[in-house]
C-alpha cells in the first residue's frame, strides 16, 4: 500500500476528496461469470453473456459512475490458444490491453478447481508487472464455506508460485448481488486520481450499431451453439428513422446482415420455412428497443462470407 493520503479540512468547508477514473478489465476462462459480473457493476446489461467461449469479441465497456470515482470497464475477448488468424488477432488485443489499464480482475468460478486454463492466464499475468490484479471468486452461491476457503488459499498459492502478489482476493456473488459494491471499492482505489473520463449518462462507449450486432448475434446462436459456435457474424449495415412519422412515434428502421461461413449453414439459422429467423428478429428487436429506448423494425438477411474466420480482407470488413 501507498502512503496514507491525509486530508486535511479548514473550519469553512471540507476539503474536496479525489476523484479518481481509470480502466480495469476481467480476465478469466469463458464462464467465469466475467460478463455478469459486468452487468452487475454497472447496473445494466451491457456485455453479452453466454456460456460459450468468444462471444465478446469486441471491446465493449461498461462505464461504473460513483461520487468519488469513474470506473470504466474494458471486456477483453477470452485469451485463449490461437487456431485461426482470428485467435491471433484476438491475443494481441488482448495482451495489449492488459498493459494498459489500471487493474485487470482475474476471474475464478468457486465451484470448479484451478485448472490449466487458469494457470495458462495466471502464467499471461505474471508478465505484465505493473498493472495491478484483483483475484474475483465469482458465483459464491454455489458453494459452502469450506470449499469457498480452500479456493481463496489455492488462489493465494497460485500467486505465489508465478512471483506474484495479489493487490486483493475477493469472493462474489453477481447473482445474489453479494459484495458487488465491496468489489467497486476495492478497484476504486487502484485507479488513477482525475476528473470521469465520460459523461455521466453513459453506460458504454460502443457505438449503438456494435451493441445491436452483439444482441443480434446472441440472439442467433441460442440453441445452435454446438452446430455454430463461431461461424456467425452480424454486421448493422444503416440504422435510418423511418421518414413521416410524427414526433411522438418515431420508428427506427435497422438493417442488418447475419454472415455465415458456408452456404449448408445457411438452413439452420433461417430454420424451417423461415421459422428461427423470423425468432431471433423478435427476441432481438425487443432487446434493441430495450437498449435504445424507442420502437424498431428490424430488417435481418443472412449471406455467406466464404471461411471469414481465416480471411483478412473479410475480417476487416466484418470488424475485426
Amino acid at each position: 500500500m501507498g502512503p496514507m493520503s491525509v486530508r486535511t479540512q479548514s473550519s469553512e468547508q471540507p476539503a474536496e476528496a479525489t476523484h479518481r477514473a481509470g480502466f480495469a478489465c476481467f480476465v478469466g476462462r469463458p464462464n467465469a461469470g466475467k460478463s455478469t459480473l459486468t452487468n452487475a457493476l454497472v447496473g445494466q446489461k451491457v456485455a453479452i453473456t453466454a456460456n460459450q467461449p468468444q462471444t465478446t469479441r469486441h471491446t465493449v465497456r461498461g462505464i461504473v459512475h460513483r461520487p468519488d470515482a469513474q470506473l470504466i470497464l474494458v471486456d477483453t475477448p477470452g485469451l485463449h490458444k490461437p487456431r485461426t488468424l482470428l485467435g491471433q488477432r484476438l491475443n494481441d488485443v488482448v495482451r495489449t490491453t492488459w498493459a494498459e489499464v489500471d487493474v485487470i480482475g482475474f476471474c475464478l468460478p468457486a465451484n470448479e478447481k484451478l485448472g490449466p486454463g487458469d494457470r495458462f492466464i495466471a502464467k499471461e499475468l505474471a508478465s505484465i508487472k505493473k498493472t495491478p490484479k484483483i483475484a474475483i471468486v465469482t458465483k459464491t452461491d454455489l458453494v459452502d464455506s469450506k470449499t469457498l476457503a480452500e479456493q481463496l488459499i489455492a488462489i493465494d498459492q497460485l500467486g505465489k508460485e508465478l512471483g506474484f502478489e495479489w493487490a486483493e482476493i475477493v469472493p462474489v456473488s453477481a447473482v445474489g448481488d453479494q459484495q458487488v459494491d465491496l468489489l467497486a471499492d476495492l478497484l476504486v482505489p487502484l485507479l488513477p486520481e482525475g476528473p470521469a473520463l465520460y459523461p455521466e449518462g453513459d453506460l458504454t462507449d460502443e457505438p449503438e450499431q456494435v451493441m445491436i450486432a452483439e444482441l443480434i448475434r446472441e440472439a442467433a446462436l441460442e440453441g445452435v451453439r454446438d452446430e455454430l459456435p463461431h461461424s456467425i457474424a452480424v454486421v448493422v449495415e444503416e440504422m435510418l428513422p423511418r421518414e413521416d412519422r410524427p414526433a411522438d412515434k418515431p420508428l427506427l428502421d435497422i438493417h442488418a446482415f447475419v454472415y455465415i461461413e458456408r452456404p449448408s449453414q445457411k438452413g439452420i439459422i433461417i430454420g424451417p420455412k423461415g421459422k428461427r429467423l423470423k425468432e431471433v428478429g423478435i427476441k432481438s428487436r425487443r432487446q434493441i428497443e430495450a437498449l435504445l429506448g424507442t420502437p424498431v423494425f428490424l430488417d435481418l438477411h443472412v449471406k455467406v462470407a466464404k471461411d471469414w474466420q481465416r480471411d483478412p480482407r473479410q475480417l476487416r470488413k466484418l470488424g475485426f
